[in-house]
């Protein structure tokens, strides 16, 4: 695993660190880990389909379409 080392840390900021491991139950290094994780790591994937619907609900567009049902013309270059 990588190691990272953290330069000229405010004391300030160290402390707070300090208090907010401890309200979690974990060490100060742990803390740091779940902070870093949360930061870089997205949460879950985003289902692009899902938000445009969720979108178009919140503002009442309607999105639906008809499909074409024509056959596919294959294009020339002629």
């Amino acid at each position: 695993m990588a190691a990272v080392t953290v330069r000229n840390l405010s004391d300030e900021t160290h402390r707070a660190l300090r208090v907010r491991a401890a309200q979690n139950g974990r060490s100060t290094e742990a803390e740091i880990r779940a902070i870093l994780e949360e930061a870089v790591r997205p949460k879950e994937r985003v289902k692009i389909g899902s938000e445009l619907a969720a979108f178009g609900d919140k503002y009442e567009i309607d999105l639906a379409t008809t499909r074409d049902n024509e056959p596919v013309r294959i294009a020339t270059f002629e």
